[in-house]
């Protein structure tokens, strides 16, 4: 199995490396920014952040074959049976996100968006106030504000969580899940090549951030 010809296969734009990567380096900075009280820099970080989650969920509908939730995410069932193999070695021959791991983008993406959504109603009554807490009651913005701080522990064990598995990926099953995300590529057997992912056009990944993007400055100019 492991002697059989190997192809080079595109399975990641550069779209989803770079929401990846950039999200990644945001909640570092939305982090530090926190902790050292540069709250102006940490909304605009968290806007960055909001804008690539829309981006994301709008490319997982219309964007390349291994972007799209409709590709990626399995039943429960599929998961668990991928999960009962974890610690079998196995070449890798995904191409995109496996059961399980479909999973984890769709829980990571939906507590990023809970962070980045919570962000706009917080208030923190000293120096802080999202641009949408003077248009909710009192009680919605003091409930967001909680989501908002108690929420990024649950990110963080999830970021943990997924680190964890991917070193696993490397020294149980021998795959590397990283170098993918950074080049975009796989060596996958040659009959799966054959059925290489689409990659979707870059113009129109341009126009959804570009809409995405303006779509959040709007609501920070409604604070």
């Amino acid at each position: 199995m492991r002697n059989e010809t190997r192809i080079r296969v595109q399975v990641w734009d550069g779209w989803v490396r770079l929401t990846h990567w950039l999200i990644v380096a945001l909640l570092g900075l939305s982090w530090w920014t926190a902790e050292t009280s540069r709250m102006d820099l940490h909304m605009t970080s968290g806007y960055a952040i909001l804008a690539l989650l829309l981006f994301r969920l709008a490319w997982g509908v219309v964007g390349s074959d291994t972007a799209r939730f409709s590709r990626f995410l399995r039943s429960p069932l599929a998961a668990l049976g991928h999960l009962r193999h974890f610690f079998r070695p196995a070449p890798d021959t995904e191409l995109g996100h496996n059961a399980a791991g479909g999973w984890m983008v769709l829980a990571m993406l939906a507590t990023l968006l809970l962070q980045a959504v919570s962000g706009l109603f917080a208030d923190d009554m000293i120096f802080t106030r999202g641009p949408l807490a003077a248009h909710a009651p009192a009680a919605v913005s003091d409930w967001m504000t909680f989501l908002h701080i108690r929420n990024f522990n649950l990110i963080l064990a999830l970021a943990a969580l997924h680190v964890a598995v991917v070193a696993l990926y490397a020294l149980v099953k021998g795959q590397n899940l990283v170098l993918p995300m950074l080049t975009g590529g796989k060596w996958l057997p040659a009959p799966l090549a054959a059925t290489a992912p689409r990659i979707a056009p870059p113009l129109r990944a341009a126009a959804l951030l570009a809409l995405a993007a303006g779509a959040v400055w709007l609501l920070s100019r409604l604070g």
